[in-house]
């Protein structure tokens, strides 16, 4: 992920019935159609959230996300995370990115190699995927959604020992749904995120825990 924007990249316009509305498509073919939609070396954030309209917010928190499994890469992207939760959880249907993070972009080259990345959990998850509505996929879901990837974005921003894979892996199931319309599997990863986030929680209380003893000991 890279701040600097070497041209202006025009929006593709939103999709109507085709590419990312086929059904059950895994990571790697959401990857290679946004990857498909943008000639440029470099697709920005902005540019995606225009692009995919409703299904925007599902989409760039899933490619968000996608790095956070690997080593020393989930705190960068908390920030953007974070403020895409919030919106969701406040009701919006379509992300308002900051300009700071609508300017943000990423190499095509780079979108393609992390669709390559996700773990073999994940692409057991995907054979899974299809459409089927319900509760998760309600405007209620999508508020649920929005808060719980909100507190993963707070997990990954703070440091903690193993804190980042459980619950940046309980969002990406979540997203994965989320952009299929998934209601199962959106309730899975709801499951596998409030899991991941009590876990983080919990090692970061006691890493605060320990670090107040340690003062008490040194004072």
């Amino acid at each position: 992920m890279d701040g600097n924007i070497e041209a202006p990249i025009v929006a593709a316009a939103p999709v109507h019935g085709h590419g990312m509305e086929a059904a059950g498509a895994p990571i790697s073919r959401i990857v290679a159609e946004v990857a498909a939609r943008f000639p440029g070396d470099r697709i920005s954030l902005g540019d995606m959230a225009l692009a995919f309209g409703d299904r925007a917010f599902g989409l760039l928190i899933l490619l968000l996300l996608l790095p956070s499994l690997l080593p020393g890469m989930a705190s960068v992207f908390g920030t953007p995370v974070l403020i895409l939760g919030v919106q969701m959880g406040l009701g919006r249907r379509v992300p308002k990115l900051p300009g700071f993070i609508a300017r943000q972009s990423i190499k095509r080259e780079d979108l393609l190699r992390l669709a390559g990345s996700s773990s073999k959990w994940l692409n057991k998850v995907e054979r899974f995927v299809r459409p089927r509505p319900g509760f998760f996929t309600s405007p209620i879901g999508d508020r649920i959604f929005g808060w719980l990837t909100a507190y993963v974005a707070l997990m990954l921003i703070l440091p903690g020992p193993g804190t980042n894979g459980p619950p940046a892996f309980g969002a990406i199931v979540m997203a994965l749904g989320l952009v299929e319309h998934d209601n199962r599997v959106t309730a899975w990863g709801v499951g596998l995120t409030i899991a991941g986030c009590a876990f983080a929680t919990f090692v970061l209380g006691v890493v605060c825990w320990l670090g107040v003893k340690a003062l008490g000991w040194v004072f």
